[in-house]
């Protein structure tokens, strides 16, 4: 995941961290990598490239207080635009209301029209909170 993150543009990191992040701290890769599918929850898509898998994308989930998840995702630029974040997002989504979540949230820069399209179309609705550089948005799972 990080050689994919290594790909991604810096526009494509400051709209996923909000900030243009060049590495991670050692505590950060730990976080990224503790996976446990209950509180925290990851998928990647891969593409067979020439013979060997390779990360194009990934999405998570982690759970913040009970009952409600935030998520999020990244997708390299070369593979942006394809449906990728979209069948990541069906994924995270069902995988929420099999584990009993009650709701998904995410936090997005409004300059990032292709995460807000994802969510829309996956029936997030969203909400300004009480930072003006973040949209939020909500999806309740029955």
């Amino acid at each position: 995941m990080l050689a994919a993150i290594d790909r991604t543009s810096t526009e494509s990191r400051q709209r996923r961290f909000f900030v243009p992040k060049r590495g991670f701290s050692d505590s950060e890769i730990t976080f990224f990598m503790k996976v446990d599918f209950v509180d925290h929850v990851a998928l990647v898509a891969q593409i067979n490239n020439a013979g060997h898998s390779e990360i194009v994308g990934g999405g998570r989930y982690v759970v913040t207080k009970p009952g409600q998840a935030e998520v999020a995702f990244v997708v390299i630029d070369a593979y942006q635009g394809r449906g990728i974040g979209k069948v990541l997002m069906h994924h995270l989504v069902q995988w929420a209301r099999d584990a009993g979540l009650k709701e998904l949230v995410a936090e997005v820069l409004p300059d990032n029209h292709s995460m807000r399209r994802v969510l829309n179309k996956a029936g997030f609705a969203s909400s300004r909170g009480s930072d003006p550089q973040v949209l939020h948005f909500s999806l309740a799972l029955a």
